[in-house]
């Protein structure tokens, strides 16, 4: 009888770093993430933002704080990253 050992996933996870923008909910925090990215046809550069809802279990993170996130399984129906690091 073979015994099935657990197989780690060779997927990387996504470390994100941002601001945090908004911290009203309970657990929930909402994270401006910034790149500066070159327009394909312009060549001009320009900053984009994105807005990310993220899991904050202890509720430590603040409005300002720069934060790192990273990539989780589906936690609710917007959430898919977890507070790492203040």
């Amino acid at each position: 009888m073979k015994t099935k050992t657990p197989e780690k996933s060779n997927t990387k996870k996504t470390v994100l770093s941002g601001t945090v923008v908004k911290a009203a909910m309970q657990k929930t925090v909402t994270v401006a993430v910034t790149r500066f990215e070159k327009h394909p046809k312009y060549l001009k550069y320009q900053t984009l933002t994105k807005k990310y809802k993220v899991h904050d279990e202890n509720g430590v993170a603040k409005v300002g704080d720069k934060v790192q996130i990273v990539e989780t399984k589906p936690i609710s129906k917007d959430k898919r990253f977890t507070l790492v690091t203040k």
